[in-house]
């Protein structure tokens, strides 16, 4: 067999060609940010897939640098020791692994305060670091960036919170539209004298206020921002949840405010160490919950999703030219990974085609899923075969992957361990399993049986595979074969040929022909 990229075909079919071997994608390649925010200092560098790049470096360091800035108006003392260590290390390493240069941004703290210049240039004489104050509607303006990084097609409201301050943005046709900036974030809230009351009824003015400037807003909630991810750990605590991954969970109002309850009416201890949240973060919960609480109240989302991405992926979509950014980051992940992992480079388009006769009606989302799944269908292949079913379900639900929600993510996952294993009876992913309705997993089941029979029928790419006709009315499925790939079909082929008849309730039937 002769092993040939997708990049080598000429006709690529549904999606487009790949992007990832682009001059302008390779100029992405490997992409260094950080981000001085009013509590953590973090420095990111991406990697791999341009569209949809991985975290090949990813640290952060509590600094709280807007601790009592709103009352002494000057950035924490400790917090700036703290910060300027951490940069001093992040030059370094980027340095050491050749980073051409360091993307920085500093938003809420250092612009509002006093000595906010001063540090900038303190950590520019001692680290050449060059840090990009954004004022606050920048601020909102990176963060719906990062959320549609992530998902292309989003609309609705992007809530940002941060150290001291909270971001909103619109965002609707691949675009950002009007957005504004408050100082609700959790350390200058905790300053507020009064109590929990005066501090609420704070939050309360605040968010009307910018309900005015922001408009009706009933579309989907993006929350961005740690404390938001901590609060989502805790949801999911609470309802035990069995997908432990962050990005595009989604909540209701009412799951909301029933976490709320959840949090107050048990030990703060005890809920961290169960959900995993730092203390730091566990600390600033109870301010972050009051906002989302008068969040959800105000603009009455129908329903909430949380991201992952924010101002260090709006960062890197600002340098993608729009011919990246309209691309589907779920396909051009998978595309990588079967470019750098996969046996035989190229063969998840031909294997695309020989299954789609199984799903002439499925909707646009579904194909997607289809061809994410063929291209992956091979990237499991060193592990042991024991456990190769196993390899590729977790492989899906717990990669970096974005444009894919949890039952996306375990539709793929339970095609490829189908791909693997007939059955999936006592498996240990259950629990996992009841994220994909009924009819999900049936397709999931058809689609992992074909890939099976299908990879048996690895040829040059230049040549002519077998072909499935599917006609559910008459319950027939037909695999038409030339003679000259006759010996392909053996007895193992022909029993998981006819394992995909039975998934699909028809009478199997094979017919060699020229």
């Amino acid at each position: 067999m002769t092993q040939t990229a997708e990049t080598d075909f000429p006709d690529h079919g549904l999606f487009g060609k790949p992007i990832f071997e682009d001059p302008g994608a390779r100029a992405l390649s490997r992409v260094g940010v950080v981000d001085i925010g009013s509590n953590s200092v973090r420095m990111v560098i991406f990697d791999g897939a341009a569209r949809s790049p991985a975290y090949f470096y990813n640290e952060k360091v509590m600094c709280e640098l807007g601790a009592g800035l709103s009352e002494t108006g000057r950035l924490n003392p400790l917090g700036r020791v703290r910060a300027l260590a951490a940069l001093h290390r992040f030059k370094y390493l980027a340095e050491d692994l050749g980073l051409p240069t360091l993307h920085a941004v500093a938003t809420a703290a250092v612009r509002e305060a006093k000595d906010g210049r001063e540090f900038c240039e303190q950590v520019k004489a001692e680290t050449g670091l060059i840090i990009n104050v954004v004022n606050g509607e920048e601020e909102a303006r990176l963060s719906a960036q990062g959320v549609l990084l992530g998902w292309p097609g989003a609309y609705g409201l992007i809530c940002d919170i941060g150290g001291s301050s909270v971001e909103l943005a619109e965002i609707g046709g691949g675009k950002v539209g009007r957005r504004m900036t408050s100082p609700l974030g959790p350390l200058k809230l905790r300053d507020i004298k009064g109590g929990r009351r005066a501090r609420k009824e704070h939050i309360k003015k605040t968010m009307e206020e910018m309900r005015d400037k922001m408009g009706p807003q009933r579309d989907r909630l993006f929350l961005v921002g740690g404390s938001w991810r901590a609060f989502a750990r805790l949801d999911m605590l609470r309802r035990g949840y069995p997908l432990n991954v962050l990005h595009e969970y989604r909540m209701t109002q009412s799951q909301v405010r029933e976490t709320i309850k959840f949090i107050e009416q048990n030990d703060a201890d005890e809920l961290r160490s169960k959900a995993g949240v730092s203390g730091s973060r566990m600390a600033l919960i109870p301010y972050a919950m009051d906002v989302l609480s008068r969040l959800i109240r105000t603009f009455k989302p129908k329903d909430i999703a949380i991201s992952s991405y924010g101002i260090r992926e709006g960062l890197l979509y600002e340098q993608m030219p729009q011919r990246l950014r309209d691309r589907d980051p779920l396909i051009e992940v998978s595309r990588f990974a079967e470019a750098k992992d996969a046996r035989l480079p190229g063969f998840g388009k031909h294997l695309f085609d020989f299954v789609m006769p199984l799903f002439r009606s499925a909707p646009e989302q579904r194909v997607r899923l289809i061809k994410t799944a063929c291209l992956l269908h091979d990237v499991s292949w060193r592990a042991h075969p024991d456990y190769r079913a196993e390899a590729c379900f977790e492989y899906v639900t717990r990669a970096n992957m974005s444009g894919i929600k949890h039952s996306e993510r375990v539709f793929i996952g339970l095609a490829l361990q189908h791909r693997y294993r007939n059955k999936r009876e006592g498996s240990r992913f259950n629990k996992l399993y009841e994220l994909l309705d009924e009819r999900g997993q049936e397709q999931a089941e058809i689609l992992g049986k074909a890939l099976r029979f299908g990879a048996m029928l690895w040829m040059q790419h230049d040549a002519a595979m077998g072909k499935l006709r599917y006609y559910p009315k008459k319950q027939k499925l037909e695999l038409r074969l030339p003679k000259s790939a006759g010996p392909l079909f053996n007895e193992v082929a022909e029993a998981r040929f006819n394992s995909l008849a039975n998934a699909v309730n028809s009478e199997p039937k094979v017919i060699l022909r020229g």
